[in-house]
């Protein structure tokens, strides 16, 4: 999905985390379906623009039964406009004729017991909606239950009264049209009680230990609407938080950064940073043709390095077998030897491949085994990334691998690399029906070392006319562009669907994001275009922001600029020194950042997160 400047690409690099604004398009409530003779049942078919990139969107369907009969199989039909069509669709068997569509149920997702649902999506093109839905044969309007709809979502629960073993929880009432009859809390996922009132205490929980908690309400008809917001609860006593020494501070090095940016690997030495940080992640990687590959061979191990350019002070010979970054990377660990590499594998650029490598897990990841093993630089990689935008979701290409695939690749690593480290870097879209829930990155974690969740690049100016927002927002604020879209919200949404918080690191950017012809100085403004970058347009180093466009305000736990006619967001060491309060607080593994080469030549970012993990 080329949808905006993204993160994690081959050049000039910024990570696309999000996805784009959900803007949902209800074509019906209650679908009566049956004869009369069988008016149990009934369904609802909604229809969801999950995201749309211009010539180009993503729509959802979603069909639920809303009967007391099961029902067997399901069928949707609408019509859409000329120059608006189907490119590709999962989890249906679609098919057309001329204007009209048609989507019928899979074998395994047929079958819908009373209060189930199913979704079904598609990659469209053009710009045009639904029309004329048609579910089952019926129309899309109204069945058994007309005026009756679902409740809304409660109140996020408020935590109070918090013990070893127990927390008060409080929330805001739903509203429903029929009345709300109870409601369910829900402790990680899991419905743990249902309750009358609007508070609820949970008992039986273990001393240290970390729940995120959310309510749906239930109206009279027993249909339940949309959960809350999460809260995230620590519990008291369990003895000491983690082991500063076993904090994760990961900085990722562009294999592309030795040429404009003029960033070498000794650079990590003379600013300091290699002595604060505990991985390096190379990026990156490629994947072609089911197998993981070298992404450029010059820079990687043929680029010759002068004694002045070394980071031992010694110069590469013509007939060495080994050059380029990897050889100063493996200098580097004979220097620190605490620090440990990891390979990366994708980013935006490089991530189409991974549809067809997951075909087969297996032999994907011992050909990735094989490379990192290689004889020319054996003993320099300790582990593998994998830097997949995104699974069963839209990046610069869309997948339709489905929500398992991602499980079976990182299993089919960890069986392969057995106690190397095996990682990833994982989508930060916390948006209701977003990328965190496209994929199984609970089931998948427990093969998994750690997530690097990319929680940057949630606005920038590829929303040319703004409004202005931070690009790595921590918490949601009044005014956000879109809900789901802070670091926050991705941590606890991963944490609510299983993912300890040990295996989390939260991510930080050494770069900003800027709009120009603005004249507010606060977020929310509007503006005329992305305002120029050294590299490119409406991004920009951190080294070069902090002279040109000093910060004037903080918003969400990051800050922001507003100089003439530019505005910009971007962290700086006294921010970053509160996502490290927040590392802490939720007990995550620890944080990473993109990129080394967007700091200063002191390093002052990195060492703001080593000495914030402390």
């Amino acid at each position: 999905m080329r949808t905006r400047i993204p993160l994690h690409r081959r050049e000039f690099s910024s990570r696309a985390v999000a996805g784009l604004t959900a803007l949902l398009l209800p074509l019906a409530a209650m679908v009566g379906l049956a004869t009369p003779a069988e008016a149990a049942a009934s369904a609802t078919a909604t229809y969801a623009k999950v995201s749309d990139w211009g010539s180009g969107f993503e729509g959802k369907w979603t069909v639920k039964n809303t009967g007391t009969t099961a029902l067997s199989s399901w069928t949707v039909e609408w019509d859409f406009p000329s120059g608006t069509a189907v490119a590709s669709a999962w989890d249906a068997d679609v098919t057309s004729s001329g204007a009209h569509w048609t989507a019928k149920n899979k074998s395994w997702n047929g079958s819908l017991s009373p209060g189930a649902s199913v979704t079904f999506g598609f990659n469209g093109t053009g710009s045009g909606a639904p029309s004329g839905c048609k579910l089952n044969g019926g129309s899309c309007d109204g069945g058994s239950l007309p005026g009756d709809n679902p409740p809304s979502a409660p109140g996020a629960p408020t935590a109070s009264g918090v013990t070893d073993t127990s927390v008060k929880l409080t929330w805001t009432a739903a509203a429903d049209d029929k009345g709300v009859k109870n409601y369910d809390v829900l402790r990680d996922g899991t419905t743990v009680a249902t309750v009358a009132g609007t508070t609820h205490t949970d008992t039986g929980l273990s001393a240290g230990a970390d729940y995120t908690y959310t309510v749906k309400a239930r109206d009279t008809a027993d249909q339940t609407g949309p959960q809350s917001a999460a809260v995230s609860v620590r519990t008291t006593g369990g003895g000491p938080g983690p082991d500063p020494g076993s904090r994760v501070k990961l900085g990722y090095f562009t294999e592309w950064g030795v040429y404009g940016r003029n960033y070498h690997v000794k650079n990590l030495v003379t600013s300091g940073s290699a002595a604060k940080i505990t991985h390096i992640n190379y990026a990156f990687g490629n994947v072609q043709n089911g197998r993981c590959t070298v992404g450029e061979t010059f820079p990687a191990y043929e680029k010759a390095y002068t004694a002045d350019q070394s980071v031992d002070g010694v110069a590469d010979t013509w007939d060495q077998p080994l050059r380029g970054n990897f050889n100063q990377l493996k200098k580097l660990k004979a220097k620190y030897p605490h620090i440990k590499v990891l390979w990366s594998f994708g980013g935006w650029t490089w991530s189409g491949g991974f549809g067809q490598a997951v075909q087969n897990p297996t032999a994907f990841a011992q050909s990735c085994y094989d490379l990192l093993n290689d004889s020319r630089w054996a003993g320099l990689f300790d582990g593998i990334d994998l830097d997949w935008e995104y699974p069963n979701a839209c990046g610069l290409s869309c997948d339709t691998s489905g929500p398992a695939a991602f499980k079976n690749m990182m299993q089919a690593m960890r069986a392969k690399f057995g106690g190397k480290l095996v990682t990833a870097a994982i989508t930060a879209d916390a948006s209701n029906g977003g990328k965190i829930d496209a994929a199984d990155y609970a089931g998948a974690a427990q093969y998994v070392d750690f997530y690097n969740v990319m929680t940057y690049d949630f606005f920038g100016a590829w929303a040319a006319q703004g409004p202005t927002a931070p690009h790595s927002p921590l918490t949601s604020y009044s005014g956000i562009p879109q809900q789901g879209f802070n670091s926050d919200a991705a941590i606890v949404k991963l944490k609510a669907k299983g993912v300890p918080g040990s295996k989390l690191n939260l991510g930080i950017g050494f770069y900003g994001r800027g709009w120009t012809g603005v004249t507010q100085s606060a977020p929310g403004g509007t503006a005329t275009g992305p305002a120029p970058g050294k590299y490119e347009q409406g991004i920009d180093d951190y080294k070069e922001l902090k002279g040109k466009c000093p910060a004037t305000g903080t918003v969400a736990g990051t800050a922001y600029a507003h100089c003439g006619s530019q505005w910009w967001s971007y962290d700086t060491p006294a921010t970053i020194s509160g996502k490290m309060n927040y590392v802490k607080n939720q007990g995550l593994k620890g944080a990473f950042f993109w990129e080394f080469s967007g700091d200063t030549a002191s390093g002052e970012l990195a060492n703001a997160v080593s000495a914030g993990l402390q």
